[in-house]
């Protein structure tokens, strides 16, 4: 049975994935879409009276109360949003929406529909519960994106466009301005947009929220246009009601929002609060419980698989990338690595009540390399034995065995160079932890199957393994992103400047680098842990560029580790007590290092002696000239340089 449509059609003449902008309502049950001009209440019922009126038509009973109840509750909201069609759930009756889902799968494709109502934990845990944390509607993310979806939220009733639409509750907004240019219409047309304000500003929806909100106007409502007939006024009268109500919009609101301007950074932050509303920007800000925010930014959420009753079902969007390869969007999308994800995590945690994976499409931190190709993820793993959700990190080894073929080596070649590196990443962490580097507790190293389609011709299509890392996400702040607002509490700053310190030593101690021989350092991977408010512990995420640099003379790198006191000293009360603190900890926490080598010297030595030292520089012989210039490095003097280096502009 195909869909039918009362009302125009939401797709755009000739096109199925772009859509006419407004809203609509779905009886999944009928298969039926009305789209009729007016709000979700209004379409339902001219839905109701069609049904009722084909009834006596068939010589039956009218629509009795209850059926007409019934059918009210079938009903899912929708939205049209250009690109997407967004459906509203009911939080007490999510499989409507989801046999909602199914119909208008039928009308377009599923990549195309997006879910709302987030905020509500119901709605989120449902979808995450499907693996469908990819469906969730994202909020925008930068200034344009938040400019561009001001200028896309304009949407009327019966009439102009004149409010701006909240998706999420479902309200309208009327702003003083757009109020003010209703005068430029015709008497006639003026009547009808005064009418429809006073008739929907005093109706709330089914989520309790009302159709029409004046915006910033904190005392206007209903109640002022509530006694007017306005399509019984003469012109003249109707003019003067108008002026007297504009006046009184205009008295409520403050000067920045008499004027809609997009560009105005204060109108435009107060819109956007409004369009969203607290919880829903919660949402957007943190999609997993407790992940801080400067991920969910960064996060494409991927389709992978349901899992129900032990058993996993891919999804269906993958269905549609078979039948459809040229698409772009699909493509982009599906990413074949997930489902191996979630095999494995399968036979790692046995029966699992969901999994949903995210890419991470750009680095959150400088330490990772420009031509790092092979992708860091994040997952959400819920096994079915375990009360909350576990998140990890999932970083593919760069130098694989799909790397050295692009590079034109030899299959047995890659092999055994992709083991190499996957040896020299795991004892490098050793190495880190032996040198006191507080990393995250537990690693994993993992392999997934993929089908080789790179530029080495002679090796396309050949089945290779490809390793990657899976570690425990760290939750906390990354150090380059802590408020400046925190930093003007001096307890706060005085103990972040200890950790900050403490850190510090072992991070110069390693000599990490990235490729550009650019010191890694509080730039996203060292992550802060708070308790009551005030940092308890740097935590290290990743080691990143660790022995990147062996030889250098320690002294050479004091205006690097200087960096992290002078980034932050227009923002503290008491700078100088920051750096004294900082460059305190940096020394004690070197020297201790150092002490703990010579108490214990053998068994730092012999830590790589079952490998052969290489002079072109495999980690065995880097380690050796580690600890030769921990040997020889004085940390007063050290610290003592960095002092040097730390004069505010």
């Amino acid at each position: 049975m195909q869909i039918r449509i009362i009302g125009e059609s939401p797709c755009l003449e000739g096109q199925s994935s772009r859509f006419r902008k407004g809203i609509g309502t779905i009886f999944p049950a009928r298969k039926v879409i009305v789209t009729l001009p007016g709000i979700h209440a209004t379409q339902r019922l001219a839905f109701i009276d069609e049904l009722d009126e084909q009834q006596i038509k068939d010589r039956r009973p009218g629509l009795g109360q209850a059926e007409i109840d019934q059918i009210i509750a079938d009903s899912v909201n929708l939205y049209f949003d250009g690109d997407c069609i967004l459906i509203r759930p009911d939080p007490e009756n999510l499989e409507l929406a989801f046999d909602a889902d199914e119909v208008l799968q039928t009308l377009t494709s599923k990549t195309n529909i997006k879910f709302l109502q987030v905020s509500d934990e119901l709605v989120l845990h449902a979808i995450k519960q499907r693996g469908e944390s990819w469906r969730i509607t994202p909020l925008p993310r930068s200034p344009f994106e938040i400019r561009e979806m001001i200028l896309n939220a304009r949407i009327g009733i019966h009439g102009e466009a004149i409010y701006y639409h909240n998706r999420f509750t479902g309200s309208r907004l009327l702003t003083c301005e757009a109020f003010h240019r209703l005068g430029k219409l015709s008497a006639e047309d003026l009547a009808n947009h005064l009418d429809e304000i006073r008739e929907f500003a005093g109706i709330r929806n089914r989520l309790g929220y009302l159709e029409i909100v004046f915006f910033q106007a904190g005392a206007l409502g209903a109640e002022q246009f509530a006694s007017y007939d306005f399509k019984k006024l003469c012109s003249a009268e109707l003019l003067r009601v108008f002026n007297d109500l504009g006046k009184r919009f205009a008295s409520e609101v403050s000067p920045v929002f008499q004027r809609d301007n997009v560009e105005d950074p204060e109108w435009r932050q107060g819109m956007f609060s409004a369009l969203v509303g607290q919880s829903d920007k919660s949402v957007a800000d943190e999609i997993l419980l407790g992940l801080s925010s400067e991920y969910f930014l960064q996060l494409q959420w991927l389709p992978g698989c349901r899992i129900q009753g032990g058993e996993i079902f891919p999804d269906t969007v993958f269905d549609e990338f078979l039948q459809s390869p040229e698409r772009r969007d699909l493509a982009a999308l599906c990413d074949p690595k997930v489902r191996n994800f979630i095999f494995n995590a399968v036979r790692e945690y046995g029966e699992l009540d969901y999994m949903n994976v995210a890419h991470i499409p750009s680095a959150l931190s400088r330490g990772t390399m420009a031509d790092e190709r092979r992708g860091v993820y994040l997952a959400e793993i819920k096994p079915k034995q375990q009360a909350q959700p576990v998140v990890r990190i999932i970083r593919m080894q760069k130098w694989d065995v799909s790397g050295h073929l692009d590079n034109g080596k030899d299959l047995l070649d890659a092999v055994l160079q992709s083991s190499e590196y996957t040896d020299y990443v795991l004892d490098r962490r050793l190495a880190c932890r032996q040198l006191g580097m507080n990393l995250v507790p537990r690693i994993q190293m993992c392999h997934l199957r993929e089908v080789y389609q790179g530029p080495n011709r002679r090796w396309q299509g050949q089945v290779v393994w490809s390793t990657y890392f899976e570690r425990d996400y760290c939750h906390g702040i990354a150090t380059d992103k802590i408020s400046p607002a925190k930093l003007v509490d001096s307890a706060y700053a005085l103990i972040l400047a200890r950790l900050l310190g403490k850190a510090a030593a072992p991070n110069l101690i390693v000599g990490r680098q990235d490729h550009n021989f650019r010191v890694l350092f509080d730039d996203g991977d060292e992550i802060v842990r708070e308790d009551k408010g005030l940092p308890v512990e740097i935590v290290i995420g990743d080691a990143t560029g660790a022995f990147a640099d062996y030889t250098t003379t320690l002294d050479h790198f004091s205006r690097y580790y200087a960096q992290p006191v002078l980034r932050r000293w227009q923002h503290l009360k008491r700078p100088e007590e920051f750096a004294e603190a900082y460059l305190g900890a940096f020394a004690s926490e070197f020297a201790r290092i150092q002490e703990e080598y010579f108490k214990r010297r053998r068994a730092f030595d012999a830590l790589f002696h079952h490998c052969i030292a290489d002079p072109k520089g495999n980690l065995a012989f880097r380690w050796v000239k580690i600890l030769a210039r921990l040997e020889h490095t004085q940390p007063a003097d050290v610290a003592e340089c960095i002092r040097k280096e730390i004069h505010p502009g």
